[in-house]
């Protein structure tokens, strides 16, 4: 059982794995920063200075904060359009493969299938 923990633990999935989460949770900081922030007070602005956080409902001896839910929603929406943006211009930073030159057809070698096939079809040809 060791044996195979050890050859679980120490695969290189696994340091993988524990390096993005890492950086995920440094990048989830940065990103909770931004939101918080920048944005919020920017959102805040463009729709008349309104702050989502102290919008609440009162029932009672209970408060509703829905203005903190909506506030949420909007952190959730901003941090997957960052995460978003942000692998979109790793992907395009990402070497490109090498293009793939297409061969003519006519220079490629043909095999005895494709020749009788070619045959056949010239002969179909010429018969109309």
């Amino acid at each position: 059982m060791w044996k195979d923990f050890k050859a679980f633990a120490f695969k290189g999935n696994i340091f993988d794995l524990a390096i993005g989460v890492v950086i995920g949770a440094a990048f989830g900081t940065i990103v909770s920063s931004l939101v918080e922030n920048i944005m919020t007070p920017l959102i805040g602005i463009l729709l008349g200075g309104l702050d989502f956080s102290s919008l609440s409902y009162t029932i009672g001896d209970a408060k509703i904060k829905y203005g903190l839910f909506i506030q949420s929603i909007i952190d959730f929406l901003i941090v997957a359009g960052s995460i978003f943006v942000f692998l979109r211009v790793l992907m395009k930073l990402k070497m490109k493969p090498a293009e793939i030159v297409e061969e003519d057809p006519e220079e490629k070698p043909l095999d005895i299938k494709e020749e009788l096939l070619t045959e056949i079809r010239d002969l179909l040809k010429s018969e109309r």
